[in-house]
Parts: C-alpha cells; sequence; structure tokens
C-alpha cells in the first residue's frame, strides 16, 4: 500500500523538523554545559548571593509576622541587628578568636605529624599524608635550583643583579598578595551587594525571572520559583538554629573537658554544620586531633561529645525543624556532594544541598504534573 504524494511530503517535512529541533536542542545544551564549566567559579558566586539574599528575606518576613512594617524598613532592621551581632562577636572575641585559631593550627600540624609517626612505626602506608610531601618537594626543588647569588663581601654594595632580583621576587610576592586580597574582597562584596539587592526588590526580580518564560507556561513556571523559594527560606532558617546549636553545644562542652581553643572549635563546628555530612566529619576529626594535645581521656571525651553533637544534629534538630523542607536521602546527598566537590571544589561542597533542594522541586514538580494529566486524560 502506498502513501499519498502530500502524506509522504508532510511526513518528510516533519522529520525534518524534529531532525532540525533536535539539533539545535542539542548544540544548546552543549553550549550550556560549557559555558557552565568555563564559568562555574562566577555562577556558584552569583548563586551565594541569591542565597544571601533569600535567607535575609526570610527573616524579613519572619519580622513582617510580629511587626507590620515596610518591606525595606524591615530589611533595613535585619540587617542592622545582623551587622550588630557580628561586630560584637568580633569586638568580643576578636583576639581569642586569633589567639585560638593560631594555636589550633600549630596544634593540629604537630598531631597530624605525630599520628604519621605512629603508623609508620606500625608498617601502615601513609604516603597519603600531604604533610611532609610539600617539604620534600621544596627540598629537590631546592637541590635541583641554580646556585643563589652569592651575597656581596662585607662592606660592598650588592651588584645590579642581585638587586633585580631581590627586587624583583618582591615585588612579584607583593603583587600576588595584593590581588588575593582584592579577590577575597571583592567576592565578599559581590555576594553581600546581590544578597541586598535581592533582598530589597524581591518582587521585581521574581517576575522578572518569570518573564522570560514563554506565556503559555508562566503559570507553572510561578508555581516552580515560588515553592523554589519557599523551600530554601525554610531550609536556610533551619540551618541557621541548626549551626547556632551545634556551635553553642561543642563549645560548652569542648570547654567543660578543658579542651584548649573551645571556642574556635566551637565556630568551626558551627560554621561546618552549613555542609550536611562531609561537615560534620571535617568537623569532628579537627575536635580530635585538636584534643589528643590534651591526653587520650579528653580525646575520647571529645570523640564522645562529637558523636552526641552529631546525633543531636541528624536525628532531631534537622528531622524536626527541615521536616517540611527538605527530603532528600542521604546516599543520594553524599553521592552530589562528593560529585559536586570534585568537580567545582569547596563551592560544589558548600552548595550541593541547595542545588539539590532545587532540581528536586522541579522534579516533583513535573512528577506531579505528568500524574495529574494522565488522571485527567483517562477520566475524559
Amino acid at each position: 500500500m502506498t502513501m499519498p504524494a502530500d502524506e509522504r511530503s508532510r511526513t518528510r517535512s516533519d522529520l525534518a523538523w524534529a531532525i532540525t529541533v533536535g539539533g539545535i536542542g542539542v548544540v544548546l545544551f552543549t553550549a550550556s554545559l560549557i559555558f557552565t564549566w568555563y564559568f562555574a567559579a562566577t555562577l556558584l558566586l552569583i548563586f551565594t548571593g541569591m542565597l544571601l539574599g533569600v535567607g535575609l528575606n526570610a527573616l524579613t518576613n519572619a519580622l513582617g509576622r510580629r511587626v507590620h512594617w515596610p518591606h525595606p524598613a524591615r530589611l533595613a532592621i535585619v540587617c542592622v541587628a545582623l551587622a550588630v551581632m557580628l561586630a560584637g562577636v568580633a569586638y568580643l572575641g576578636g583576639a581569642t578568636i586569633a589567639e585560638q585559631a593560631s594555636a589550633l593550627s600549630n596544634t593540629i600540624k604537630s598531631q597530624i605529624t605525630h599520628v604519621r609517626s605512629f603508623l609508620e612505626n606500625h608498617g601502615i602506608d601513609t604516603s597519603f599524608f600531604d604533610i611532609g610531601n610539600a617539604t620534600s618537594t621544596a627540598a629537590n626543588a631546592a637541590s635541583e635550583a641554580p646556585p643563589a647569588p652569592s651575597a656581596a663581601p662585607h662592606g660592598q654594595l650588592p651588584g645590579a643583579g642581585a638587586l633585580a632580583s631581590s627586587g624583583g621576587a618582591i615585588v612579584s610576592q607583593t603583587f600576588k598578595l595584593l590581588l588575593g586580597t582584592i579577590s577575597a574582597v571583592g567576592n565578599i562584596f559581590i555576594v553581600l551587594f546581590l544578597g541586598l539587592a535581592f533582598a530589597a526588590q524581591p518582587s521585581l526580580y521574581h517576575d522578572g525571572l518569570l518573564f522570560l518564560a514563554p506565556a503559555r507556561h508562566r503559570a507553572r513556571a510561578a508555581l516552580i520559583v515560588d515553592r523554589i523559594s519557599e523551600t530554601l527560606e525554610r531550609w536556610l532558617i533551619a540551618q541557621i538554629i541548626v549551626m547556632i546549636a551545634v556551635g553553642v553545644v561543642t563549645w560548652i562542652g569542648l570547654a567543660i573537658i578543658g579542651i584548649p581553643g573551645s571556642f574556635i572549635l566551637g565556630i568551626q563546628a558551627g560554621l561546618l554544620a552549613f555542609i550536611p555530612t562531609v561537615g560534620a566529619i571535617i568537623a569532628g576529626v579537627v575536635v580530635v586531633l585538636a584534643s589528643l594535645a590534651s591526653g587520650w581521656i579528653p580525646a575520647l571525651s571529645a570523640l564522645l561529645l562529637f558523636l552526641g553533637v552529631h546525633a543531636m544534629e541528624s536525628y532531631v534538630l534537622t528531622p524536626i525543624l527541615q521536616r517540611q523542607a527538605l527530603d532528600i536521602p542521604p546516599a543520594t546527598l553524599f553521592a552530589f556532594q562528593i560529585l559536586l566537590g570534585v568537580v567545582f571544589g569547596i563551592w560544589g561542597l558548600a552548595l550541593a544541598l541547595p542545588l539539590v533542594a532545587i532540581a528536586k522541586v522541579m522534579i516533583d514538580h513535573f512528577k506531579t504534573y505528568e500524574t495529574t494529566a494522565s488522571a485527567h486524560a483517562e477520566a475524559a
């Protein structure tokens, strides 16, 4: 049975259109992947600013349930309160934090060296340790490097070559330090500016984002954006409470045990609580290593404290505070943390949870939409 000529022409036209659309889709998807890969640091920095804006907006809305003032006034109160709190912590504990951070760094390095020596004495390979590798590499590089110009004899001025070499090295190190400082300060300024801009006019950016969607899909896009915003707001508020609780309990517990640097250890435990699973492991290792300097009994007590705090965070605080915010299987979250951490470094590791939460909200929405559409089709 042969097909009519007009039907064959229509079939070929549909096939050509499908191939064209598919090819354009593949090209656009590949281009987006390449763009994301090369500008990942910038995109994650912008996403951090958006998270800050969501957090500030959540605190502003929470204040609005108590005080019915305009949004700019409530945002100003929230920003001033946060600035005063950070300034108070820096003023009251600035010197203590600096001293304990320096002492903690030296203690950790010393304890890692002792652990490595203990393992080597018992025939365990310690090649995975970084300490010592840098020293040996530097020593090899120094032995292979050309001899440095000899110092000028006493009473004589150094030669022009020696002055040029020393001056060039000083200028190079100064520029590296200056550029690193400018980069760090610039990143902080960008995050703060974006966070304040998003929190000051959330409806403006919300409507602008919806304007990018096609008109016939704008209602669905509004549902997705609102759901993502609500999820991130609840998660951020719950995460802030968890971080404060973990930091305070760790600080007080280590102070009772008698571990030096308990204040800075509590701060780092609270900050690392922002990163699920991996952050708790890192905080626990740091706490145990810092406690080894006080003996085995304090170290064992610190380990038990860490396990108790981790159990409190995982089985009490997180389920109570985030039972309606996120429902992500731990293995899935951990796998994405490892993946994003390997690909994008510390940024990917720290922002894995909100990124996975956004993806989950979108997947749940489309699953619900397809289920509803199928039910309506069967009913019809």
